[in-house]
C-alpha cells in the first residue's frame, strides 16, 4: 500500500510539476504574441501617459523628473507625442522626419525617422511596425497583470542598454527604458484607444516663426 500510494504521489508530482512548466511557457509566450498583435492589427491609436525619469543614483535618494502627457499614432511612422506637464514639449513623425520642440527654449530639433530609433519612447513603440527587426525580443513573464518581453538593440550603436515592455489587451500599458549611462525611464499608459479615426494631417509640423530649426543632415 506505501508502495503504491508513493508511485502515485510521485505520479501527481511529476503531473503538477509538468503542467506548471506549460503554464509558465505559455504566460512567457503570451507577451511576445501581444506585441506581435500589436505592431500588425493596431494601425491607429491614441491615450495618456506619465512618465517617470531616475538617474543611476535614484537608490541613493536622487530626486526624479516626472512628467506627462498625451499621444496619437498613426502607421506607418506618424505619432504625436505631447509632453503636457510640467514644460510643453512635442515631438511629430511625420513618417519621414521627427521633429522635436521645446517651447521653453523656443527650439525645434529635426532628424531622420530611421536614424532617431531609438532616440525616444515614441519613436520605439510607434515608429516602426519592424520592431523585432531592431530589437533581439525575449519573454519577461506576467507582473501585476502585464505580460512583459526584454528588447535589446540589435546594433551596438543606440541610445538604450534595455528595454521592456508590458502589454494588456493586445496594448501597451507599460514601459521601461535604461540608457546607456544608467538612466532609467518608466512609463505607464492609460486610456488607450485603439483605432480610432485620426486625421493624417495631425502629424505635419511646422516650425513656430522665430524658433531656432536645427536639423542633421
Amino acid at each position: 500500500m506505501n508502495a503504491r500510494r508513493s508511485v502515485w504521489f510521485a505520479a501527481r508530482a511529476c503531473a503538477l510539476g509538468l503542467t506548471a512548466a506549460l503554464l509558465a511557457q505559455s504566460a512567457a509566450a503570451a507577451g511576445s504574441d501581444q506585441l506581435r498583435q500589436f505592431l500588425t492589427q493596431i494601425k491607429a491609436a491614441s491615450g495618456e501617459f506619465t512618465q517617470r525619469v531616475t538617474g543611476p543614483n535614484a537608490r541613493a535618494g536622487a530626486k526624479a523628473q516626472n512628467s506627462s502627457g498625451k499621444f496619437t499614432f498613426l502607421r506607418p511612422g506618424r505619432f504625436r507625442w505631447t509632453y503636457e506637464k510640467p514644460y510643453e514639449q512635442v515631438l511629430v513623425a511625420d513618417g519621414e522626419k521627427l521633429y522635436m520642440f521645446d517651447k521653453d527654449l523656443n527650439q525645434v530639433t529635426v532628424k531622420k525617422l530611421g536614424a532617431a530609433l531609438p532616440a525616444s519612447p515614441a519613436s520605439i513603440l510607434f515608429g516602426t511596425s519592424e520592431f523585432e527587426r531592431e530589437f533581439d525580443v525575449k519573454d519577461a513573464g506576467t507582473r501585476d497583470g502585464i505580460e512583459w518581453i526584454d528588447a535589446h538593440p540589435r546594433k551596438k550603436d543606440t541610445t538604450f542598454e534595455r528595454i521592456q515592455l508590458g502589454f494588456r489587451d493586445g496594448l501597451p500599458a507599460a514601459m521601461q527604458l535604461v540608457d546607456t549611462f544608467g538612466q532609467t525611464t518608466q512609463l505607464t499608459f492609460v486610456n488607450v484607444e485603439r483605432n480610432p479615426k485620426i486625421d493624417p494631417q495631425g502629424f505635419k509640423f511646422t516650425p513656430p516663426a522665430g524658433a531656432d530649426v536645427l536639423e542633421d543632415k
